[in-house]
């Protein structure tokens, strides 16, 4: 396939333009390269002839259909977004930029290009969405996420979220662009942007400093290892049915304490303490995130029934070999940290 990704410099985006290129498809990363975007999670990349890049703002850019008419994509993977929830709620504006109007305008772009293929071209062509579980609001004790789960979202990030999933149906019910739609749960994995839970942890750990756990740490999230997204993305793309949503999910629920000392004591393994002290001795519980949604979990038997689509369940292993990236790719994060995010705490202010 001929992909032309939106947000291609980001934690997933990057790990899917490596993944895509390694399945031997064809890339078009255009990124805005704002405080997450980074070149240096693919700068080994730029020779690849299969690979090319451009930086624009999808939002305000308004080169984006020249783009895909000279690309020829077969389909367009739309993973721009604003996605962390703490900084949603410290400055919301952004976020409606970005994840609404940056859809419309991908949306628009997008549909023009469509309704200019022949008829071979336009069976071929998709248009897929990535979106998220946050969307959906917050579970109690019981029960899975589905495709037919009702919104609720929750903040201003997963707001913004849902406002962009209905638009991308919209313009399949109106218009009939060939969209697809999954809504993924929490993802972990390389290159993810030290704001993150588990990065955090990690590069805490590293440095010696307190662990921040929110509330009583008791909040659960769905963990899905980052590749195994990437390989769902490919399969909805490739085998979904136009216009249905998919969700994705790790089969790996976990409150966030429990999470947080699973991190600790691989650390203690990897890099031990010294005089016999244990990284989770670095825990500190703060005042919880407003809003912060209690539980999240994916039932994902839709795309295992449908496309035969189901996540890596080794978990322990992935999460080590997750720590390990970090302790071996100092340079990555700590060009990040040198900036001017310095692993502060934010989502505290209340418009």
């Amino acid at each position: 396939m001929r992909c032309l990704i939106t947000g291609g410099a980001g934690f997933i985006g990057s790990n899917l333009v490596r993944y895509l290129l390694g399945r031997g498809h064809e890339v078009l990363n255009v990124d805005a390269l704002t405080y997450a975007g980074n070149l240096g999670s693919l700068e080994d990349l730029g020779s690849l002839p299969k690979y090319r890049f451009v930086q624009a703002d999808i939002a305000t850019d308004g080169r984006l259909f020249g783009w895909l008419e000279d690309f020829a994509p077969d389909c367009v993977m739309h993973l721009a977004a604003e996605s962390h929830v703490d900084r949603s709620i410290d400055g919301p504006g952004q976020f409606i930029q970005t994840n609404i109007v940056g859809t419309y305008e991908v949306l628009q772009a997008s549909l023009k290009y469509y309704r200019a293929l022949d008829g071979e071209g336009q069976k071929r062509f998709r248009f897929l969405h990535v979106s998220t579980d946050e969307v959906f609001g917050s579970l109690g004790s019981e029960g899975h996420f589905s495709e037919t789960t009702p919104y609720d979202p929750h903040s201003p990030y997963s707001a913004s979220k849902a406002a962009s999933d209905h638009l991308v149906r919209a313009w399949w019910h109106a218009y009939g662009l060939p969209i697809l739609i999954t809504n993924c749960s929490n993802n972990y994995g390389p290159y993810q942007f030290p704001e993150k839970l588990i990065p955090v942890v990690i590069l805490k750990c590293i440095h010696q400093e307190s662990i921040p756990v929110y509330g009583s740490g008791k909040n659960v999230r769905d963990w899905l290892y980052v590749l195994d997204h990437c390989k769902a993305i490919e399969t909805v793309v490739s085998k979904g049915r136009v216009g249905e949503t998919y969700t994705v999910g790790g089969n790996n629920e976990m409150t966030n304490i429990d999470l947080v000392r699973t991190l600790c004591r691989i650390m203690d393994r990897m890099r031990p303490r010294q005089g016999g002290a244990i990284h989770e001795d670095l825990i500190t519980f703060v005042t919880d995130r407003p809003g912060h949604d209690m539980r999240y979990a994916i039932d994902a038997s839709k795309l295992k029934r449908e496309l035969g689509w189901e996540p890596n369940h080794d978990h322990e292993a992935l999460l080590g070999s997750t720590v390990t990236w970090y302790l071996d790719n100092q340079s990555w994060w700590q060009s990040i940290l040198t900036g001017d995010y310095k692993l502060a705490r934010q989502g505290l202010e209340r418009s």
